[in-house]
């Protein structure tokens, strides 16, 4: 069983996890903004991590995840993990 996180899923939870940023758009569109010209910080980054590892199950690379400078390249990183079933021991 394959699931996947939609966009919608991932704003709502940096959201609750970091806080609504002054600059966020988090509409349509956003998927290609960086993290960074949306307001938000390594730390926000990395407790939505910590937050999808423990609600998905899964394990996700700390370098790749650094790498993912984008709404889009970090939904595909938890999308690519989620598909391989790469899950946490």
């Amino acid at each position: 069983m394959s699931q996947q996180m939609q966009l919608e899923d991932l704003t709502t939870m940096l959201r609750e996890c970091a806080g609504e940023s002054e600059n966020a758009d988090l509409s349509t569109g956003a998927d290609d903004v960086s993290f960074t010209d949306l307001g938000y910080d390594s730390l926000a980054i990395l407790e939505t991590t910590a937050r999808i590892e423990r609600d998905y199950g899964v394990v996700l690379d700390d370098e790749a995840v650094s790498e993912a400078e984008t709404l889009g390249k970090y939904l595909a990183l938890v999308n690519e993990a989620l598909a391989a079933g790469t899950r946490a021991a």
